[in-house]
């Protein structure tokens, strides 16, 4: 038996006790009087306990009735709760929507609200930062987990082929060759080249050396053939550092020229546009796309689980989630205009959302009251308000006992 029941079993025990309490004092003053006739007090006496038990017996009466039908029988107006649980339920939930949900009575409170500085404090918390971080974890992990792995595959391959399939292959390459022409990236891989080539002919002065004797007639002396070796090594590379160094180098302009024909030729003839059609097509067919989709994924998926599962410390994830909400909470704890804008926000959809959904609340409580069954509403009820019904029981008693005692009184006095 729980606390409550424990009480109104208590508190109808008072207010039955002091019932019968008053019964026995009216038979024993209805006795004495019977046999002491001139002991006039004992009438007080008798008239106070009857009418008390009058008052008790209509008080429990009228409380009965309300959760049951008095000593079982059919009385019209009892067991008020069982019976009307459905207009109670209505009558509720239109009571609470008109006396707590109207716009009167829920601005101010909303006014109130002040939730942003709150949150900046909550989440500066390393305890709870790594609490919604497993949490964002464990729920990422989850969603990969029951990702069904075809449907992903058949997305990414279904939206790379008819993205590739929009695409003029040949204007993609000209503009791209366009973009490094404008932006002289292509200068950058000649400088690397000739400064490679100059390079490659110091380290290998020799092998010049070697080639130019193989080259040369047997009549030539071979300090010649030296002297010749060193003047084309040396010839080399001045003439690709000069290529190097000059920007405006002849060599740079013709290269800068054969792009920009190229560009054209690939833009504007048809013989460029077939021949890369077919490389699309042989490079990228849809079993290629395909499998290339499923390596893709697997190699996120890996990547992400893999990643997620190591110690917050060594996954770039984590950390970086942490980062981010670490510094959203200083800003948000520190930053007065931003907390009154969330505030705002918070306050204006609240606002809105209550009133638009309490009609919703009104019915909730009306469904809710009108699913229980009767006698289980009537006795929650009773748990819940008939420890204090109980005290009219008692108050109907004294009440009673004095007002019949005055009506006595008055009458042997007066009358």
């Amino acid at each position: 038996m729980n606390n409550k029941k424990r009480k109104l079993r208590f508190h109808k025990a008072i207010a039955t006790g002091l019932f019968l309490l008053m019964a026995l004092v009216y038979i024993g003053s209805l006795l004495w009087q019977k046999r002491n006739p001139e002991l006039s007090f004992l009438g007080y006496i008798k008239a106070f306990s009857e009418a008390a038990m009058v008052g008790a017996l209509a008080d429990w009466f009228a409380v009965t009735a309300l959760f049951n039908k008095p000593l079982g029988l059919p009385i019209p107006h009892t067991n008020i709760i069982e019976n009307r649980k459905n207009d109670i339920g209505d009558n509720l939930g239109t009571f609470v929507v008109e006396n707590f949900l109207n716009p009167e009575n829920i601005r101010p409170y909303i006014k109130r609200l002040s939730i942003a500085s709150h949150i900046g404090k909550w989440l500066k918390k390393e305890r709870n930062t790594n609490i919604i971080v497993e949490e964002v974890q464990e729920k990422i992990i989850e969603i990969i987990d029951e990702t069904n792995d075809e449907k992903i595959i058949t997305f990414i391959s279904d939206k790379s082929t008819a993205l590739l399939k929009d695409i003029k292959i040949h204007l993609f390459v000209s503009d791209l060759l366009l973009y490094v022409s404008n932006n002289k990236e292509h200068q950058r891989l000649l400088n690397y080249i000739f400064d490679k080539i100059q390079g490659y002919i110091s380290e290998n002065e020799e092998m010049i050396k070697d080639r130019v004797r193989q080259e040369s007639s047997s009549f030539i002396p071979s300090f010649v053939d030296d002297i010749l070796a060193k003047k084309i090594t040396a010839g080399l590379n001045n003439y690709f550092k000069e290529i190097s160094e000059n920007p405006e180098h002849s060599i740079r302009i013709e290269i800068d020229n054969k792009i920009n024909q190229l560009i054209h030729e690939i833009s504007t003839e048809s013989k460029w546009k077939n021949e890369l059609d077919n490389l699309k097509n042989k490079l990228l067919s849809e079993e290629k796309i395909t499998l290339y989709s499923k390596d893709l994924w697997e190699y996120i998926k890996g990547m992400l689980l893999n990643d997620l599962k190591q110690p917050l410390e060594d996954s770039s994830f984590k950390s970086y989630l942490k980062k981010s909400i670490i510094k959203f909470a200083n800003q948000l704890d520190t930053d007065l205009e931003m907390q009154e804008k969330i505030d705002k926000w918070l306050q204006k959809n609240a606002y809105k959302y209550i009133l638009k959904n309490r009609g919703e609340v009104g019915n909730l409580i009306s469904a809710t009251v009108g699913n229980w069954q009767g006698r289980e509403l009537s006795e929650k009820l009773e748990l819940e308000v008939g420890k204090d019904l109980q005290f009219i029981r008692v108050n109907g008693t004294l009440v009673g006992g004095l007002v019949g005692l005055i009506i006595y009184t008055i009458t042997h006095l007066f009358l």
